[in-house]
């Protein structure tokens, strides 16, 4: 499943003032156990179009694992669908210096361009739990007060943020499972999380294995 062709060329026009690239389409099933909430693409994603594909992506795949699930048995998608960039100088191995793109954290205004997409694929999937993987995610969904390190690995039944057309926020009238965790690509700057986010997706089976048992 993935969102209708109209609305991600209209999410496409909404972030075109931006420093973005590439547009990349969240997947997976209706109706499945976990929905995972990431950031925004990175390079590799943009290039292939497949979410949660590059370095990070690998070691999501490994937690999933851990917590008994498949890549194609989750619905993945992220609160921006561009790449968010910067420009900076990169010394060569010759000594050449160039200037390249290196990913950025998504901006406010960024992050409200793509929200009605997000908005759409958490009405119509249809997730039993929505794991938002880091703050952005987090904040998006569950407001701004929010900190991972203070809610990662509890299952939180809220409202969640959907956009207005004004351009703020409101609450759902539904409730929703949220089950924060650490982005993936922390544990590359600080690998001191590994332990935590194995925890967490620990965590996460128990509770997914509770309501197919319930």
């Amino acid at each position: 499943m993935r969102i209708p062709e109209e609305l991600a060329e209209w999410g496409k026009k909404r972030i075109e003032p931006y420093s973005v690239e590439g547009f990349v389409y969240g997947g997976g099933p209706e109706n499945p156990a976990l929905m995972l909430v990431g950031e925004a693409p990175g390079e590799t994603e943009i290039h292939n179009g497949i979410p949660f594909s590059g370095r990070a992506g690998k070691e999501l795949m490994k937690f999933l694992e851990r917590a008994g699930l498949k890549r194609e048995e989750v619905y993945i998608t992220s609160a921006v669908r561009s790449r968010p960039y910067k420009w900076r100088e990169k010394t060569e191995r010759s000594g050449e210096i160039i200037q390249r793109k290196y990913n950025r954290t998504p901006n406010e205004k960024e992050i409200m361009a793509h929200a009605p997409i997000l908005d759409w694929e958490i009405e119509h999937v249809n997730p039993k739990i929505i794991m938002t993987l880091g703050n952005i995610g987090l904040r998006r969904l569950a407001g701004k007060d929010k900190k991972i390190a203070d809610i990662h690995g509890q299952l939180l039944k809220q409202p969640v943020r959907c956009c207005q057309k004004d351009g703020t926020y409101s609450w759902t009238e539904k409730d929703y499972l949220l089950f924060p965790t650490y982005h993936p690509a922390s544990i590359f700057y600080n690998r001191s999380l590994l332990e935590t986010i194995h925890r967490d997706f620990d965590q996460l089976a128990k509770y997914i294995k509770e309501m197919h048992d319930s």
